[in-house]
């Protein structure tokens, strides 16, 4: 049996962070979410894989470089949709029955066995993973309403249904027609509703049922997380985190790993081989800290951090809790950051920030980010002209990768600065700035006479 990953799509609504690569590439725990998934479908005994790409292919290459002799790529030319993407791949698939993942969905080890599971079963002619939708907005997602342990009543971003599709699907050889006919848009949407003209796999699905074949539902095991905006690089971040606790109940510190006898250690370690914790360092565990990595002079670190490999957190910085550093990052020098910083990144000089930082982005001395506005409300973010109110992360700054800010830069709520573009010395920022842009801020002088004769000499 083959599992199917479909990596192939533009990722609109993910900027800044897909300018530069696939969303399916975006390091989640300093770990590609695709490589993840890749990694659990083998796990779970899928005897191969087959990956859709399409937009921005040499990051998911480079994303599963070292699994190649488990892996055939097919690409589909352009960003038509999951349906479409699968019926590229069938062709590979053969008459079995196979396990078909989006590769941005991040999710527990027990999960991916158990949809595997489903499809090696072959009860029915197809299965889903769902998850309850809890406090999420229905409209945000497409549903479906769970009975009898099967799926109906999809919906497309409508206002109804249970439950969400968490993106992890078993189909037997019974449903590929349905995969090969899908109209090329959401029919199953609400009155009014006004879906995207792409093809969607849940289609396929509610067609099935339509035609009164049954499609079971299994639920995820622990978290299921989904990287479609922005602010889901934090919510998926936490989620791992904690999942990475739960199956971390004792420390595991590599023989050369070395933890200085005046640190303050609160909670479980993970360091890996060369790993430093310094003087004076308060740390607030679980830590990974990865091969290489230091925390010296100092630093203090809260709940359950990772610092990739080779990076430094040093000189009394400050890292809050369930924050990852990426490889070879730096954060020294009184630094303050909470979220997510990605490989190369580099602050420094009493910076202040709270959010995601892309790849080798450079922080000036003195940058902040506001965090807290005098409404005490959410920022209202638009993604793609939809204004959106995200539940978490909706005041965080996201900086995309290769971005640069100059000395005491101010990032006010929920800004995101695009890849490449920089925002200049003395900046206030309230708006978004878009990628490949420098904003610099103009100032007006006044100047007049001065000396010891207005002080009566």
């Amino acid at each position: 049996m083959l599992g199917v990953l479909l990596a192939a799509g533009e990722g609109r609504k993910f900027w800044p962070y897909g300018e530069v690569r696939n969303k399916c590439a975006f390091p989640i725990g300093n770990v590609p979410v695709v490589r993840r998934l890749a990694e659990q479908f083998l796990a779970a005994g899928v005897e191969g894989l087959v990956v859709v790409v399409g937009v921005h292919t040499g990051s998911i290459r480079a994303a599963l470089a070292g699994l190649e002799p488990h892996i055939q790529f097919v690409v589909q030319p352009r960003p038509a949709g999951t349906a479409e993407a699968l019926a590229h791949a069938l062709s590979l698939v053969g008459d079995t029955g196979c396990v078909v993942g989006y590769g941005d969905v991040l999710t527990t080890p027990e999960t991916v066995a158990a949809i595997v599971s489903a499809a090696r079963a072959g009860a029915t002619p197809a299965a889903a993973t769902v998850t309850p939708l809890g406090g999420e907005r229905p409209g945000d997602w497409i549903t479906a309403d769970v009975r009898d342990g099967a799926l109906r009543g999809f919906q497309g971003h409508g206002r109804g249904g249970s439950h969400r599709l968490g993106g992890l699907f078993a189909l037997q050889p019974a449903a590929y027609a349905a995969v090969r006919a899908n109209p090329g848009l959401m029919t199953h949407v609400p009155v009014g509703g006004m879906p995207a003209p792409e093809a969607e796999l849940a289609e396929s699905l509610a067609r099935l049922t339509d035609d009164g074949l049954p499609v079971q539902a299994i639920p995820a095991h622990g978290f299921m997380a989904d990287l479609d905006k922005p602010w889901h690089i934090l919510q998926a971040t936490r989620a791992l985190l904690r999942d990475l606790e739960e199956r971390t109940p004792d420390d595991q510190v590599a023989p050369d790993a070395r933890v200085a006898d005046s640190a303050e250690i609160h909670g479980r370690l993970v360091l890996g081989p060369g790993a430093v914790i310094g003087e004076r360092c308060v740390v607030r565990g679980p830590l990974w800290v990865g091969d290489g990595a230091s925390v010296t002079n100092g630093s203090i670190v809260g709940g359950a951090c990772m610092v990739g490999a080779r990076s430094r957190v040093r000189d009394y910085a400050l890292l809050g809790g369930n924050t990852v550093l990426g490889p070879d990052a730096i954060c020294g020098h009184g630094a303050e950051f909470d979220g997510v910083l990605l490989e190369g990144a580099y602050l420094y000089h009493y910076c202040e920030l709270y959010g995601v930082l892309g790849a080798r982005v450079d922080v000036g001395a003195a940058t902040v980010c506001g965090t807290l506005r005098f409404d005490d409300g959410d920022t209202i973010h638009r993604i793609q002209g939809r204004p959106e109110q995200p539940g978490d992360g909706a005041n965080a700054s996201y900086l995309g990768d290769y971005s640069r800010t100059g000395v005491n830069a101010i990032l006010m709520p929920g800004v995101k600065v695009g890849a490449y573009s920089c925002v200049g010395a003395g900046v206030i920022l309230y708006e978004d700035l878009p990628s490949r842009q420098l904003v610099l801020a103009r100032q007006e002088l006044v100047r007049r006479p001065w000396g010891p004769e207005r002080y009566g000499w």
